[in-house]
This record gives structure tokens, sequence and C-alpha cells, in this order.
């Protein structure tokens, strides 16, 4: 479970503070001036939130929520350029991993605990329609999610941008890429992984410099996102040693 707080004062007090918050959910039928007050802080502090039901509220937040839930990040959150700054302390060519749209927090647990293993620097996960660093994504990285810094961003195509300006060569995983192994992954990148579903969106895989796939033998052509993570990160750690 992630953890949650609930209540007017509580809630209204952690907007307030440079607390670190995943979403807020607030009762459809919150008066408007408090509604409005939760609204202006969360878009203030960019913090996606939710009307919902009074069902739906105590299931997230318990019978005593007082129309005004929370859940709050098990881990802070840092900008993209700590995680560049990170890979430049350790005198190390970046490798950041960008992950669209993935919703599982047990693939993206998963992803965090062997990108950390692998030798990243970071992960970049988008704002809205993405798992959060909760209690559930912690446990699942063994403790890697206090190890390894992950920024939340409003745009992922901005911040591919960005990364490029800084020199990185950005590769994306599909299936209809060039094999993994004749690619140069030696160098300064950012790893695109898709959604479970979805894969990447059109937008973002069109600024890919590279798309990688991953062979694949038998009937089932494809892996789970935190597999097929763990392959390419695997594959870029090893063109790292063989420089």
């Amino acid at each position: 479970m992630a953890e949650i707080i609930s209540g007017r004062n509580s809630v209204l007090e952690a907007l307030r503070s440079e607390r670190e918050i995943n979403r807020v959910w607030f009762a459809d039928h919150l008066e408007q001036g408090f509604g409005q007050q939760i609204m202006a802080l969360c878009k203030e502090r960019g913090i996606p939130f939710s009307k919902v039901d009074k069902l739906q509220l105590q299931k997230i937040g318990g019978d005593d929520n007082r129309g005004v839930v929370a859940e709050v990040a098990s881990a802070a959150y840092v900008e993209v350029e700590d995680i560049l700054a990170l890979a430049a302390h350790k005198n190390e060519p970046p490798l950041v991993v960008i992950l669209d749209e993935v919703e599982d927090p047990h693939n993206l647990g998963a992803i965090i605990r062997t990108a950390l293993c692998a030798g990243a620097h970071g992960i970049v996960i988008p704002k809205r329609r993405s798992a959060s660093l909760n209690q559930t994504v912690a446990k699942i990285s063994a403790g890697a999610v206090e190890h390894l810094p992950v920024a939340r961003v409003s745009n992922l195509c901005n911040a591919v941008d960005c990364l490029k300006k800084q020199g990185l060569w950005i590769v994306g995983a599909d299936m209809d890429g060039q094999t993994l192994w004749d690619l140069d992954l030696s160098g300064p990148l950012a790893l695109v992984m898709g959604s479970e579903g979805q894969g990447i969106s059109k937008l973002l895989k069109s600024k890919c410099d590279f798309i990688a796939s991953i062979p694949m033998s038998g009937p089932i052509n494809s892996l789970n996102v935190s597999a097929s993570a763990a392959v390419l990160l695997y594959e870029i750690k090893r063109s790292r040693q063989m420089r």
C-alpha cells in the first residue's frame, strides 16, 4: 500500500510544504471554495488531481477522509539535471531510462532495481498516466529507489529534447527496430521504454535516434517491459565495458 494522508488540514499542509506528493483526490461534492483551493495548490506544484465520488474516495482513503486524500511519494523526486550531474560526478557517460506511461508499480520497481544494478544514473517518468514512487515500488525495487534518482516531468518529449542538447543519444525499445547487438550502445544514452499495452507513443518514438529490438524465439513475440529493460540495460553495460 502507498502512504495515504487524508483530512483537510493534513492534505492542505502537505500541499503547502515541500513534501513530495504523487496525486490528490477530492470529493465531487466538496464545497466550491475549499475545492478550488486544493486545485490551485495542485496546479501550482504540478501535482495531478482528480474529482471522485464518495465511494471511490472511501476506497482510497478510508471512511474518515473528510473529502480529500493524498498519496505521498516514498522517495523524493529530482530534476533531470540532477541525474546528469550524478553522471558527471562519477565521470561516466550518462545513462538515463525514460519510461513512457509504465503504469504497473511492480514494473516500475523492477526497472529501478535493474537500472541501479546495471549502472544507470536515473529514471525519468511522466507526472500523468504513470506509476509513482509509492510503497509498492519501493518494496519491489528492494531498496534501489533510495539510491537511484527519479525525475518526474510534465512532458517527456521536452525532457528528451533537453537530453539531446546535453549530447545524449536517444534509443527507443520496439519490436520493429534494429537488433540491439547491431547498435553502438557505449556512449551517452537515454533508453526509452514504452507502456505495457501501447509501447512508445508515436511522437516520442519520432524523437528517438535509434530503435532497438530484442531478438525473439518461439511463439511469444514480446517480453514484459521490466524484462525488456533488463536485457537492454545489460547489453548497454556490456558495450561500455568493451570500449
